[in-house]
Formats: structure tokens, sequence, C-alpha cells
């Protein structure tokens, strides 16, 4: 779950995020992106500042690029806050995930404006007047480019009024955080098993193309196999394969490769253990050729799930449907 915060100076975003934080998300702000390109330009932290280099970066690189920094750091195994989102360009760099939602936080100039005097921070607005200027200009903006407050807030899932105390927006947040949660999504058990099959494929050793295949039964895996050069003998990667080292056209001199492919070694590494794959499903990272498509139908393999389509695999095709074993296509 990522949860993206918005809302104007003084809202009580920081108060949201401290919550979340307590309660196990890691903290990231798209204003750290603007702290850092500070620091690189030997810029003093001011508001102006971070407002005048936000926009000239969005300028340059466009409406998201602040959004698109955090997002090299974001891992899928754990949950974030993060925050300060102020242009809709950085909001819709994150709608491309289905696990973000965004929270506006909200409250009256007057209360924010009480708030900043109380916190008396070097360079805040000294008088309600002053406040609210400052305030119009990160407001709206017709630039794409600029900050525009007031569209993220439109934008957001959900607003969350900060106007009582610490305490009544505690229970307001953890109310909204149970439903939040409740929207996380698990990859269904085939693209689970696809997604491992496709981990297995980078350690393939074959300098023509990484495949990987992985046999499952009653739901758990039962053994894997990567194409490359047998046990024992020099990686294809190191010269060990005559064929794929000759660089030549792919779908040619197959005879005279080294290589084991994936699903070959999966079937093998079974045997090999003394694992029973009857009535198991296969995952691969490739449709199976011929040679592998006899291997699987010989072995009992009841269904096989593929990714993408391996360039020789029509006959492999008309022979599995033949031996009654099922094969489903599984785009990722």
């Amino acid at each position: 779950m990522i949860i993206g915060l918005t809302g104007k100076n003084a809202a009580g975003k920081g108060e949201v995020a401290k919550y979340l934080q307590e309660r196990g998300f890691s903290y990231l702000s798209l204003s750290d992106m603007l702290r850092q390109e500070l620091k690189k330009r030997r810029m003093s932290l001011t508001r102006d500042h971070l407002t005048r280099v936000g926009n000239e970066l969005r300028e340059k690189f466009g409406p998201g690029v602040l959004a698109e920094r955090i997002l090299r750091q974001i891992t899928d195994n754990q949950n974030y806050v993060v925050d300060s989102f102020r242009n809709p360009g950085e909001v819709d760099a994150f709608r491309r995930r289905p696990d973000f939602v965004l929270w506006a936080v909200t409250a009256s100039p007057q209360i924010r404006f009480e708030r900043i005097k109380e916190r008396a921070r070097e360079n805040d607005p000294e008088t309600l007047a002053h406040f609210l200027a400052v305030e119009e200009r990160e407001a709206h903006n017709a630039d794409p480019t600029k900050q525009s407050l007031n569209a993220c807030e439109r934008l957001a899932d959900h607003r969350i009024p900060n106007t009582r105390t610490i305490d009544q927006l505690r229970d307001k947040l953890a109310s909204l955080l149970r439903s939040a949660l409740k929207r996380i999504e698990r990859p269904s058990w085939d693209r689970y098993f696809m997604n491992i099959a496709q981990v297995v494929a980078s350690r393939s050793n074959c300098i023509k193309r990484k495949v990987a295949a992985i046999i499952v039964k009653d739901g758990r895996v039962i053994s894997t196999g990567y194409n490359g050069t047998p046990r024992n003998t020099k990686n294809c990667f190191e010269g060990g394969c005559p064929r794929c080292n000759a660089m030549g056209p792919s779908g040619q001199n197959l005879s005279e490769c080294f290589c084991s492919h994936g699903e070959e070694n999966a079937i093998v590494q079974a045997a090999y253990h003394g694992i029973a794959i009857k009535g198991s499903t296969l995952f691969t990272t490739f449709s199976p050729c011929l040679l592998c498509t006899k291997m699987i139908i010989n072995a009992g393999v009841t269904e096989v799930v593929f990714n993408e389509d391996y360039p020789l695999g029509e006959a492999a095709r008309n022979l599995l449907k033949e031996a009654g074993v099922s094969l489903r296509k599984l785009e990722i």
C-alpha cells in the first residue's frame, strides 16, 4: 500500500505521516527530492527555493519528475507513506500503481496560520495576510509545471479535516487506514508462480535467451529449472556452448546447442531428486519447444502455463493438444 499525502502548509500532513510511520509505513517525501537538489546547488533551504527549484525541474523534465524519482526507490515488500504531492502530474505518475491512494489533509487558513505561529520557524509568514499571499501562489496555477495544491486536493481519494485535537485526528486515521488496507491486492496464483519463474530465469547462463520453468503441485513449487549448459560443464556465457557463442541466427543449428532448456531442466531436476511430477502444472516463461513438449507429456504434466510464445512452437502446441495437456498463455 502506498498512501500519498497532499495539503496546504500546516494542514497536518506531518502528523498523518507520523501516525503511519508508527504503524510500519516507510516514509518518503517529494520535498526530499528538492532538498537534495538544493544541497547539490548549494542553495539555502527555504520555502521559496523549494518552490522555485521544483518548478524548474518540472519544466525541464515534466510535471511528474519528482514522483518518478520517488517511485524508483519503492519496493513491493513494504507499505509507504509519500508526503508532499504538489502537482497533478505527480499524482498521475503514482496512479499507474493499483496500490496507491491519495489523502488530502485540510484545515481552514486561520487554524493553519495559528499553527504556523506556534511552531515559529524561520522565514515563516508573520501575518495572516502574508500567509494567504504566499499560499495563493501555491494553491492554483494554469501552468502544468507549477505547484497546484487545489488541483491535487481535488484528485484525492479521501479528504481528512484536521481541525480539532490530535487524538480525534488519529481516531479518524485508524478508521481510514483499516479501509485503505482492505484494498491491498495480492497476485493471483498464476501470476505468483509466473513471477517466480521469471526470477528463476535470471539465473540462466545462456547468452541467447534467458528462459525458466517451475513445476507446481498442490499449490507449491516442487522443481525449478533454467536454460544453460549441463551440470559440471563450462557456462554458456563463458564459452561453454559453441552454437550460442557463434552468434548465429536464432532458430538455426539447434541440434548443436549444448544448453538444456528450462522445462527440460525442471523435469530432470525433479527426477534427480526423486520427486514425482505426475499431475503437476508447469509454468514457463516461453511456450515449450517440441523436445520439451515430449518430455512434458511423458512426465505426466497435465497443464502448461506460459508467458511468451516460442518462435518454433506450432508443432509443440498441436502435440500437447493431442496428448490432452492443457496449454494457457499468461501475459505479464
